[in-house]
């Protein structure tokens, strides 16, 4: 039996997705959240199985906090499941300086927090699991999204080298690249109107906004047959390193990195040149 510690506990959303596939499992479960009276009634049929505790993971002391209670209550954290994390649109050049700050703090800032916070009880057990839920995103980019894009691409980058220093330490890491899941992830967007201080970004982002609104409540992806194709990757044999979920993602993704991949192949003699002759 494992313990689950699950940021982002949003009703609707991937964390209560991955606590009640957990919970079926017949492990242990603790689900944060900002505000977590809105899982009360959620929790009430799991009994002992469950701790929900408040958590804003952009405040390092309630991440100690609510890790000093999961490891109270369970004795210590096998599975970390870094889900909390959410997009604002915006130009690359004109999205206010606060919302570039706030999106780095909340979708990388916070990770590296809570990682700090339940690594050395892992450390300390010589195993664990760390699941980092980034995104398509995080790998192809996505136009309106730079700053979310850009802290997806950083989460992608520190979870490769984590699993580096990890491995040898019985610790390890995956990364979770999510498309468009039918989630509440694009629900607060009705509600937000396109602020952009430079007109000639305006119509991009009305029309990114326009689709995001439009497709709530109709995404392709399936939270809970993403979550259980995630706990069949972590129990392979050779887990993988990262796992595209959805069909346009993984679509996305190939075609992104099969680009890139030819691109770069494309300029072999002028890279190799680049070197001292004696080098070559």
């Amino acid at each position: 039996m494992k313990t689950w510690f699950i940021t982002g506990g949003t009703p609707g959303g991937f964390g209560v997705a991955y606590a009640d596939v957990a919970l079926q499992r017949g492990d242990n479960v603790v689900l944060t959240a900002r505000r977590p009276q809105l899982l009360r009634e959620w929790a009430k049929p799991h009994g002992d199985k469950v701790l929900v505790h408040p958590l804003d993971v952009t405040d390092t002391r309630q991440i100690n906090e609510a890790v000093a209670a999961a490891e109270k209550r369970f004795g210590g954290i096998d599975v970390l499941v870094n889900n909390a994390g959410r997009g604002w649109y915006g130009s690359v050049e004109g999205m206010d300086d606060t919302n570039v700050r706030k999106t780095f703090e909340l979708n990388f800032f916070a990770v590296v927090a809570v990682l700090r916070a339940v690594l050395p009880g892992m450390r300390a057990r010589r195993s664990g699991w760390i699941i980092n839920m980034s995104s398509v995103a995080g790998l192809t980019g996505a136009a309106g999204f730079g700053y979310y894009s850009a802290a997806k691409f950083a989460i992608e980058g520190i979870t490769h080298v984590l699993r580096e220093e990890l491995a040898p330490l019985g610790i390890q890491v995956l990364a979770v690249e999510p498309g468009a899941f039918r989630t509440r992830a694009y629900a607060g967007f009705a509600d937000e109107p396109v602020t952009e201080s430079i007109e000639d970004y305006r119509p991009m982002l009305e029309s990114v906004r326009e689709f995001m609104v439009a497709q709530d409540g109709s995404q392709p992806g399936n939270p809970y047959e993403g979550v259980r194709a995630v706990v069949a990757a972590i129990e392979e044999d050779k887990p993988p390193r990262r796992l595209v979920l959805g069909s346009a993602g993984y679509d996305a993704v190939v075609e992104k990195l099969e680009g890139m991949l030819a691109d770069i192949r494309a300029r072999e003699v002028i890279s190799r040149g680049a070197d001292f002759p004696d080098a070559r």
